[in-house]
């Protein structure tokens, strides 16, 4: 009865060290290596991200130091780097033009073309409402600052509304949850997994997608002393490369990093699962593009233009392109 408990699991792992070594790129020669010995990367995550993917890809040997820093916003990552406490992370695009609104010193160096399937306006079951327009004098939650900010504002105007014709709740994720279940909102923008998890326990109903609206970017942040640093600078770009490679690996092992990630976050696998089958596109690690700047500076103009800046926001110094070349590279034994 033992052994058959726990065959699956066997099975699981070795179908998960296969595909490991199947996917897992050479390595660049010991001497290129050695150079990044003494280098330590300080790296922002997610928790159930980066790490747990890279890891479970088999792609961290680096040859440098990693020390992860959890967070739970691009904001505060971006806030991180400026006051010089990490050298990389990862976010949406509506962070940084925040960031750079309040001047602060960043760079944006690559790009992750992600899913937009899952940002979403939500509605409770039952609910008669069927269009954003009647969400005029309705409890509107979403998170300031965001992606829901930034959809929210163009699917009200093009109803011939604004912010000033709802009740809007600046609501965490967590806090949003728990407004929504309560009854305490009309109708939730939000994204991620919040909205298979609340579809699967409140039988919410999706009234409109981000689709149209969100280009589906998420950015790279790099601090620029780190940069500066031609040492560190090489450490960056061999982990973007890592990251790229390890995007490849989940494309191709989604049930893999569903259970490996449910286990982490404690989101059920099936709810992970429903992410990955229905996303708009698959994930792609890329170089700085023309089409990645324009998105970011359309999120930028969008804000300014509905008032919620003070002032337009240029984000075209905090571009960096300096990794295209790598990242570009169709050799998948760069990799240090």
């Amino acid at each position: 009865m033992r052994i058959t408990r726990l065959l699956p699991t066997w099975l699981n792992l070795v179908s998960l060290t296969l595909a490991i070594i199947s996917s897992a790129p050479s390595f660049a020669a010991a001497s290129a290596a050695d150079e990044l010995a003494d280098v330590t990367l300080r790296v922002a995550v997610y928790k159930g991200g980066d790490q747990l993917r890279l890891e479970a890809a088999g792609l961290l040997d680096t040859p440098y130091q990693i020390e992860w820093r959890e967070f739970g916003a691009g904001s505060q990552m971006l806030e991180a780097i400026n006051a010089n406490a990490i050298d990389f992370a990862s976010g949406s695009e509506t962070p940084p033009v925040f960031a750079a609104h309040g001047s602060a010193d960043f760079r944006l160096v690559a790009a992750l073309k992600n899913d937009v399937n899952h940002q979403v306006v939500l509605v409770p079951e039952g609910s008669e409402i069927t269009s954003i327009e009647e969400l005029a004098g309705k409890r509107v939650g979403y998170v300031r600052g965001t992606t829901t900010h930034y959809y929210l504002l163009q699917m009200l105007d093009e109803a011939g509304l604004g912010f000033e014709d709802i009740d809007p709740r600046n609501l965490s994720p967590t806090d949003g949850a728990a407004a929504f279940s309560r009854g305490d909102l009309d109708a939730w923008a939000i994204y991620g997994y919040s909205v298979p998890l609340t579809q699967q326990l409140t039988g919410a109903r999706v009234l409109k997608t981000a689709a149209g609206y969100l280009s589906g970017n998420f950015l790279y942040y790099a601090n620029t002393s780190a940069l500066e640093d031609p040492a560190k600078s090489a450490a960056i770009e061999d982990f973007l490369e890592r990251l790229q490679h390890s995007y490849q690996w989940q494309n191709e092992n989604e049930e893999a990093f569903a259970s490996l990630q449910s286990n982490e976050i404690r989101v059920p696998e099936n709810v992970i699962l429903s992410m990955f089958h229905n996303k708009s596109q698959p994930a792609e690690v890329t170089g700085v593009t023309a089409e990645a700047i324009d998105s970011a500076q359309d999120v930028a103009d969008v804000f300014a233009h509905f008032g919620v800046l003070s002032s337009p926001v240029d984000l075209t110094p905090y571009w960096d392109d300096r990794f295209n070349a790598r990242l570009a590279s169709e050799d998948e034994g760069q990799v240090l």
